[in-house]
């Protein structure tokens, strides 16, 4: 099992999707973390440029969502602090068992892997 954690500083989950620049993917066998690395996560079409972001992207077309969750596509779960809804329903449309927390990623990580993480819906942004 793969687990896809958003972040800006590896250590902690982003409390905004689009803002981060990272994913941190740690593979999972046998209920222990085998192996850790970070990649980096697509922006907003102009993002970066203008500091504004569009979801038009993840609302219109299959393919142009997929950008933002390509560098993840052979993970099963996504761990985030917050999302827009727009991403956030398109990370489950792709499958994701999308999780919404805050903190640290190690201990999301380990609350996960014992069954006790608690997503909160309320950190779906609507825009």
């Amino acid at each position: 099992m793969k687990i896809a954690a958003v972040t800006e500083d590896g250590m902690k989950l982003s409390s905004h999707f689009g803002m981060a620049p990272s994913y941190r993917v740690l593979t999972i066998e046998e209920g222990k973390i085998v192996n850790d690395e970070t990649i980096e996560k697509p922006h907003h079409q102009g993002h970066q440029e203008h500091g504004s972001h569009d979801h038009q992207d993840y609302k219109h077309d299959h393919h142009s969502g997929m950008k933002f969750f390509d560098p993840i596509k052979d993970c099963q779960v996504l761990l985030v602090g917050g999302m827009g809804e727009p991403p956030y329903q398109r990370a489950l449309s792709f499958g994701f068992e999308v999780l919404m927390t805050g903190g640290n990623i190690d201990a999301a990580v380990e609350a996960y892997l014992n069954d006790v993480l608690v997503s909160d819906q309320r950190r779906v942004h609507s825009h």
